[in-house]
């Protein structure tokens, strides 16, 4: 179980680098020619709710829903593999198509009630507003791309899945320098950008899928005569309702931020943005990476009752985030300016905007280790077709996120937004494991406890050594690009090799990632 499922975590997180890295690039590129001003925060708001829905109804909800309802059919009803998949896909497009004609029509009235602040000043509504009906139509396509997401995963074929976020990376370069210079509208050309994007995202998936002999024919009923395939599709549907409410919450936390920081100064909701974007690295390149490959096998054990595998497998992912978050965390607080200056000080980006980025980033990574656990302990819920807990868990995030956010923003500005989020997100966390031990889903580990003082010894020398080597935030701001290059690189591979060294000498060893008899 151990080798298949780091296997398959490390097929998920490579290819998940790949992405995570172009859409650095992208980031770079957008606060060259874009920085954090009128457009950014008109895009990025924009972005933000096809982004929001896609959650929501795609990785979300959809997800959560199809992927253990499908491993049961292949497993139980493979006669109905092909008329469920067809199904699921007619009737999830006709969905889809709906709420993208609804989010065009009426686009003014949605930025009007999730940017308020924006009203004020008529000509960034006005382009939040003509790069929201551009990005809109993507929640069609990426919905349908989550839905070959998950049928790959199940079938154990994580790679094309993990690789497709590249394209919309690169689209959103190739718009920045094709179509911003060509276009009046520099919001409504990144949203062009996001538009082609969800297309070929789409296109992409498909040799992948006819490969395995799954590739669905949209259809809207089910003529077999014996409604498995109807049954199956009305599972997921009536799963996914619960989880709706739940990957809402999550998001409504976001949008809440939003909102909130479009009454701040010009530039807020653009530093939160690129604070969250290099938080999301770690998080996206591992923890979702290792919930995504963990799913499927936890879907697998539950079908087959087999608890202990099941427990298992969430103690090997719980002690795996302990290795590699806590480390990362730490020193995406010590390095913010360090990274902030040499990936985005440059031209549009100054010098200002990212000591506001940095702060917000700071705070981000308090809440690291939370987002981490949550994104692990999440599938245990999911895998046992039980979408309802998280909601109301969730429910109670976004009670804490709201008051915390409301209370923190008025002394803190943005950084009070994000360390609202860090706290909600603990929070999240721990109410999640209690409830699975309490339920027997996830049994005490009795070697996670001397692990974690373990790496936190690690992670102190690292970060003891980092202060060392980071030195002012002026020493960066001033010093040009290629040697502020070279001296994060210079401290990321102290960083590492420090707590890599420092974690052998408290002994921790290969073993100590691995559980008993898995």
């Amino acid at each position: 179980m151990s080798r298949k499922l780091l296997k398959s975590t490390s097929v998920v997180g490579s290819m998940t680098l790949l992405s995570r890295i172009s859409g650095l690039v992208r980031d770079m590129a957008f606060a060259q020619f874009v920085g954090a001003g009128l457009v950014a925060d008109a895009f990025f708001v924009a972005f933000r709710v096809p982004n929001f829905l896609r959650r929501i109804f795609g990785e979300g909800a959809f997800t959560v829903a199809f992927v253990p309802v499908f491993s049961a059919v292949r497993e139980q009803q493979p006669h109905a593999t092909g008329r469920f998949l067809s199904l699921m896909a007619g009737r999830l497009g006709v969905i889809l198509v709906i709420l993208s004609a609804l989010g065009i029509l009426f686009a003014p009235q949605i930025v009007w009630c999730l940017a308020p602040g924006f009203v004020d000043e008529p000509a960034k509504f006005d382009a939040t507003v003509d790069a929201l009906r551009l990005t809109f139509p993507y929640l069609f396509f990426i919905s349908l791309v989550t839905m070959s997401a998950g049928i790959l995963n199940t079938c154990g074929k994580f790679a094309a899945a993990a690789f497709t976020p590249v394209f919309l990376n690169l689209s959103l370069i190739a718009a920045v320098f094709l179509l911003l210079p060509a276009l009046d509208n520099d919001a409504a050309a990144l949203g062009l950008g996001v538009l082609a994007a969800g297309v070929v995202q789409l296109l992409f998936q498909v040799p992948f899928l006819k490969r395995e002999g799954m590739l669905p024919r949209p259809s809207l009923r089910d003529r077999s005569g014996d409604g498995a395939a109807g049954e199956s599709v009305g599972r997921v549907f009536k799963l996914m309702l619960p989880a709706i409410f739940g990957s809402s919450i999550a998001q409504i936390n976001i949008l809440v931020n939003t909102l909130l920081a479009s009454f701040l100064v010009t530039g807020s909701v653009s530093w939160l943005y690129y604070a969250d974007r290099l938080m999301e690295f770690p998080l996206g390149v591992f923890a979702i990476a290792l919930a995504t490959a963990i799913l499927p096998g936890l879907s697998r054990a539950h079908a087959a009752g087999d608890e202990t595998e099941f427990s298992r497998t969430l103690n090997l992912a719980l002690r795996w985030v302990i290795v590699v978050i806590l480390p990362a965390a730490a020193a995406l607080a010590m390095l913010a300016v360090p990274l902030l200056a040499a990936m985005f000080n440059y031209r549009q980006f100054g010098a200002n905007d990212v000591v506001m980025s940095a702060g917000a980033l700071q705070a981000y990574a308090l809440g690291l280790i939370g987002f981490a656990f949550v994104k692990v302990l999440a599938p245990g819920f999911f895998a046992r077709q039980n979408t309802a807990t998280p909601v109301r868990v969730g429910a109670i995030s976004m009670v804490v996120n709201v008051v915390l956010s409301v209370t923190l923003v008025f002394p803190l500005a943005h950084i009070g937004l994000a360390l609202a989020t860090s706290l909600a997100g603990i929070a999240n966390a721990a109410l999640l494991g209690r409830i699975l031990h309490r339920e027997g889903a996830l049994v005490s580990d009795p070697g996670r406890g001397v692990l974690v003082i373990r790496v936190l010894l690690a992670t102190a020398v690292m970060s003891g050594v980092l202060y060392l080597l980071v030195g002012s935030a002026a020493s960066w701001l001033d010093a040009p690009a290629l040697p502020r290059i070279g001296r994060l690189v210079i401290c990321v591979a102290s960083g590492l090799i420090t707590y890599a060294v420092t974690l052998l000498i408290v002994g921790v060893r290969p073993k100590h990632l691995a559980i008993a008899n898995a």
